[in-house]
């Protein structure tokens, strides 16, 4: 029987065989093969003692949150605990200027009397990195504006004294063999870039917002397997930078240009309700991309009528009040993975199409996983359970093909057939498009509610990005209301579309993304904490009051 201490594709993950796990895109991430173990996130109550005394890692983060290696066997007794109050396994996180500070009528403020440039302000950026040889994160002296540098893929932080060691060796190669972190993608390089830098190699041209801020910067780590890092990479990272600024007693501006499409975007995820937490240490201000899934289609949302009161649903052609959704795979699809979440309230049947027309189900709910084969394409299905933060209920579709294969390219259709409807809205969601064909996605998307996690978490600050040139909201820049509350996001928009930032090896690219719209706005958090907590003007000005303002 499921566990319901334990969410849905985390009991899914357990009761599916190992060989259906590791054909999987999600269901085997947080496995510790070597170990027959699972890293997990739980959100506890009083102390961890008994859960370490059955030997199992405990890595506490603030507020009663922490990560545990349990082994597989273990997982039952753990949860069974009246101290674990709910478990999840990580998901799988994917990245989501001079131009960008006139439109954002930055400019003005950096000029006398105001004269802010984030001087007294910790800027913490949780990304791929930073090149801390490039310029822009330097002082005029040629020291390093890096206060700390922790590397999750070499296990070390790295000291701003013994960066500086690393500088006065005049090379990057001399340099590296001293502190060895390196941004391999420059994704981090350019959100620090636009939050903090300040534009030395330039010449001020392409300075950054808050160009006179200490920089904190986390490089996450990434699983070997897939090379993207995870939610618990992400919960150490903000829990160190957090704990960093409030042992320094500075404020804190925190950028977070990652996320993932998986979860019911209604903010209960352990990883959202963490971040609104952690938000109350301090003085601390969480900024968050909204994501890049505004246009891929990715997301669909529907609504039944309720019984008895006429209507429509509003989504696909309708037989006796069916529903049907189309999905299109495409060629070469290696692995792929639908949710369909619903209010647990509502009752009603779902089926399955295949591209030749065979119709599988209706898919009754029942324990355990259910399994088709389609030719050369197995569908894992999964009925969950609501969780104890949440009303939500999960259908889970895990498209896995034999070994050696790909999942059956053309037109799955989805019928739901209603039963009992009290709520009526249905959403599904695909993985983050990072990881699909470009062909793959649903006809006759919905492009709200696209919001990736945990930009949709309630208590941080959530950007979407628009273009400067045109004035006009960047189609991919997600937004919508948050599932099921009555919470809008983003909460503002940032220039996100041509910005110039710092490149990895030196100079500057052009960046596109929320990705980049979002340390705009955790400069402006600066210059604004500058002002507010630095200058005496506001003694409160961070969270909620920062939060209230945008």
């Amino acid at each position: 029987m499921p566990n319901q201490k334990l969410e849905n594709l985390l009991n899914l993950s357990l009761e599916v065989t190992p060989r259906e796990r590791s054909r999987s895109l999600e269901l085997e991430i947080g496995y510790i093969p070597e170990e027959r173990s699972w890293e997990l996130i739980v959100k506890y109550s009083g102390n961890l003692d008994k859960v370490r005394e059955m030997g199992v890692q405990v890595e506490e983060m603030r507020n009663e949150y922490a990560i545990l290696i349990v082994p597989e066997s273990l997982i039952d007794q753990v949860s069974a605990l009246p101290q674990i109050e709910f478990v999840e396994k990580p998901k799988r996180l994917f990245f989501a200027v001079n131009r960008a500070k006139s439109a954002s009528c930055i400019n003005i403020l950096q000029e006398p009397p105001e004269n802010l440039t984030g001087r007294g302000v910790l800027v913490a950026v949780i990304d791929s990195g930073i090149d801390y040889f490039h310029e822009d994160f330097r002082n005029p002296n040629g020291t390093t504006r890096i206060g700390a540098l922790w590397d999750q893929t070499l296990g070390r932080v790295f000291t701003g004294e013994e960066i500086n060691e690393a500088l006065e060796t005049g090379n990057r190669v001399d340099a590296r063999n001293l502190v060895p972190s390196v941004d391999g993608s420059g994704h981090g390089t350019s959100v620090a870039g636009i939050a903090a830098g300040n534009g030395r190699e330039s010449d001020g041209a392409y300075r950054g917002v808050a160009y006179e801020s200490e920089i904190l910067a986390v490089k996450l780590g990434a699983a070997a397997k897939d090379g993207f890092p995870r939610t618990t990479e992400l919960m150490r990272a903000v829990d160190f930078v957090v704990g960093r600024a409030v042992e320094m007693e500075m404020p804190l501006a925190v950028n977070i240009s990652f996320g993932n499409t998986y979860g019911s975007h209604d903010g209960t995820g352990l990883l959202e309700t963490f971040l609104d937490d952690i938000g109350n240490y301090g003085r601390t201000t969480i900024v968050v991309g909204s994501g890049n899934e505004g246009a891929a289609s990715g997301h669909l949302s529907g609504t039944f009528p309720v019984m008895g009161s006429g209507g429509s649903s509003g989504v696909g052609a309708q037989n006796r009040g069916e529903v049907r959704v189309e999905l299109s795979v495409a060629p070469f699809e290696s692995g792929m993975n639908v949710q369909l979440w619903k209010a647990y309230s509502d009752q009603f049947t779902v089926s399955l199409e295949t591209p030749s027309g065979e119709r599988l189900g209706p898919l009754s709910e029942r324990l355990g996983p259910v399994r088709y084969q389609y030719r050369k394409t197995q569908v894992l299905i999964y009925h969950g359970k609501p969780g104890p933060f949440s009303v939500a209920q999960e259908i889970y579709f895990d498209f896995v093909p034999d070994e050696g294969n790909y999942v059956e390219s053309g037109i799955w259709a989805f019928i739901l057939t209603p039963q009992r409807i009290v709520q009526g809205r249905f959403d599904f969601w695909l993985p983050s498009s990072a990881v699909l064909n470009f062909s793959t996605l649903f006809l006759g998307s919905t492009p709200d509610t696209t919001l990736t996690i945990p930009s949709s978490a309630s208590k941080v600050i959530t950007v979407g990005a628009y273009n400067s040139a045109t004035n006009s909201y960047a189609d991919f820049s997600g937004r919508g209301f948050t599932r099921l509350t009555d919470q809008v996001k983003p909460d503002l928009c940032a220039p996100g579309v041509g910005l110039m930032a710092p490149g990895n090896g030196g100079g500057y690219r052009s960046v596109t993304g929320t990705s980049f719209a979002a340390p705009v706005v955790t400069g402006s958090v600066a210059l604004l904490m500058q002002w507010g907590i630095v200058n005496g003007n506001d003694p409160f000005l961070y969270d909620a009051v920062i939060i209230g303002l945008s």
